[in-house]
């Protein structure tokens, strides 16, 4: 097979007319030859680090998307399905995937449960790392989000951490905010990455003490803006990613987007490919072709190098996409779950106070981080209820692997004026996690999950929207286009219903992350993510 356009030669920064030539797979060669064709071949597309759950797809479904903005390849952390099924779950993702021609690169999850203050439906301690790692399908430890414990010697964290450095694979960070003597140690453990920075300066002095930062823009979380300036000069240690990103978001754009941005900003072309091509193919080993003679036949024909508009894409020699179609079938699974709680009565989201003030999670568009809020209480017959005109609304996550009793907060910022929203995707345990302006609507919005066995959910004054997730609770049967409009119609309901947020289930799904800062709600309680402790509701 031959395949003409401008050839992007990134190493050597230069792009000229040529012909590649591909046999089993493989490039035999690339050389200079005179032709029309005015399309330019690059390297395919790699998301340095994304969690292909929070698509709502399974790993093959994720791929017929992915193909028709350039990616070819993933480094994927299924901590996700992990939190839910553990091993298994992990397997079905490699196994899912596989069923495909793109290229999942997946890890082993370093924090299966991510904390011991939530319930999760699984544990994988180091011994259950070990085994996964030396599996050669496992390419790297995945996120290490308890930074505490590095930072405390924690023996299970240190351990797993030594069997990475045994099996020669990466490790990646997860260390929001932190600097300093802390970060220095952060990084001696081995750890190498950082997804996480949300300051120019905080990416300024992980590059400087030797990280690679992976500039992050996914549904919710968008650090592109801080970070993108840091590209021009260490543009060898960066990488672009997208960590969550939800289906309608993933429909319209991946790491295509993020170079176009890049390139408007004037920053030169090179540098950018580099970031979203070479350098996580470098860091991670993986089996990547970067355009040269004897490499996998991976890249991809875009337009133009401005908007990067994808015309085909090719991965190990094979067309998966071609103008406006992906060549990828869609692949038969068995559905897996685990989902065990009964549904719920109001009177269960009742919290009796006197207190006049509480500890409110204030949260913010586009990040994950949150603040401590102090709020004077509303109390209705000595219970703690929603302040709608305040934008204080109540807040619950509901173990969904044990019937036991709602934790329940008050989040401020999701800007509900009626109803309840609510998802079984709230990272990273996985347990359902719902935000409304009342008990009978919140109770309302998490029977409705418990009955579909997982999904996200908005019900108003007169109906309920569901987007059932059969997969673990966190992911859809359907394909990408159908997932997609779905949630897009649900997404429109919950701001219609008065959410301000521009992805209001992205936010709702970390309001449960206890490791990052600084205020969240575990299925246990309130938790200071400063203090890594729980914290009273109540002020007295």
């Amino acid at each position: 097979m031959v395949i003409q356009g401008q050839i992007v030669d990134i190493e050597n920064r230069r792009i000229y007319k040529g012909e590649i030539q591909i046999a089993d797979g493989k490039i035999m060669s690339i050389v200079p030859k005179a032709h029309d064709i005015e399309s330019y071949i690059i390297p395919g597309f790699v998301d340095a680090h994304i969690h292909i759950e929070s698509s709502m797809l399974v790993p093959s479904e994720f791929a017929r998307i992915a193909v028709k903005h350039g990616t070819v390849a993933t480094v994927s952390d299924p901590h996700e399905i992990a939190n839910v099924l553990g091993v298994e779950g992990v397997e079905f993702m490699i196994n899912n995937g596989k069923q495909t021609p793109f290229k999942f690169n997946f890890g082993a999850p370093s924090c299966v449960p991510a904390t011991n203050f939530e319930s999760a439906g699984a544990v994988i301690d180091s011994e259950g790392i070990k085994k996964l790692l030396e599996n050669p399908e496992i390419k790297y430890l995945a996120e290490m989000m308890n930074y505490p414990g590095v930072l405390y010697d924690d023996t299970e964290v240190l351990k797993k951490i030594k069997w990475a450095h045994h099996y020669n694979k990466p490790v990646d960070g997860h260390s929001p905010g932190l600097r300093g003597k802390d970060l220095s140690k952060y990084i001696s453990a081995g750890i190498s990455t950082d997804h996480e920075c949300f300051t120019y300066e905080e990416g300024l002095e992980k590059l400087q003490k030797g990280m690679k930062v992976i500039i992050r823009e996914g549904s919710a979380a968008k650090n592109f803006e801080a970070l993108i300036d840091l590209l021009p000069e260490h543009y060898s240690n960066m990488m672009f990613c997208s960590d969550d990103k939800h289906p309608d978001d993933l429909l319209v754009g991946h790491i295509d987007e993020l170079c176009t941005r890049a390139v408007a900003k004037g920053i030169d072309l090179f540098k950018v490919l580099q970031a979203a091509c070479i350098n996580p193919v470098h860091h991670y080993k993986i089996d990547v072709g970067l355009l040269k003679a004897g490499d996998f036949a991976d890249f991809t024909i875009v337009e133009n190098l401005t908007h990067f508009k994808t015309l085909q894409t090719y991965i190990n020699g094979q067309l998966v996409y071609d103008n406006g179609a992906s060549l990828i079938p869609s692949t038969p699974f068995t559905v897996l779950n685990n989902f065990s709680t009964e549904s719920k009565d109001p009177g269960d989201f009742k919290f009796t106070s006197t207190a006049k003030q509480i500890r409110v999670i204030e949260a913010f568009d586009g990040e994950l981080i949150t603040n401590e809020f102090i709020a004077e209480s509303t109390i209705l017959n000595r219970n703690l209820v929603s302040n709608v005109d305040n934008d204080v609304l109540k807040m619950t996550v509901v173990n969904r692997y044990n019937n036991d009793k709602p934790a329940i907060a008050f989040i401020k910022n999701i800007g509900l004026k009626e109803g309840a929203i609510a998802s079984s995707v709230g990272h990273d345990s996985h347990n359902i996690i719902a935000v409304g302006v009342s008990d009978e609507t919140i109770c309302q919005a998490v029977n409705v999950l418990i009955e579909n066995k997982g999904g996200i959910c908005a019900v108003s004054n007169s109906h309920s929207k569901v987007v059932s997730l059969p997969v673990a609770g966190i992911m859809s049967d359907k394909d990408g286009q159908t997932i997609g409009k779905q949630y897009a119609e649900l997404d429109k309901m919950a701001k219609s219903l008065g959410s301000t947020l521009n992805a209001p289930y992205m936010t709702l799904s970390f309001m449960a992350l206890l490791v990052i800062p600084s205020l969240k709600l575990s299925d246990k309680g309130l938790f200071d993510g400063n203090k890594f402790e729980f914290t009273p509701l109540e002020i007295q």
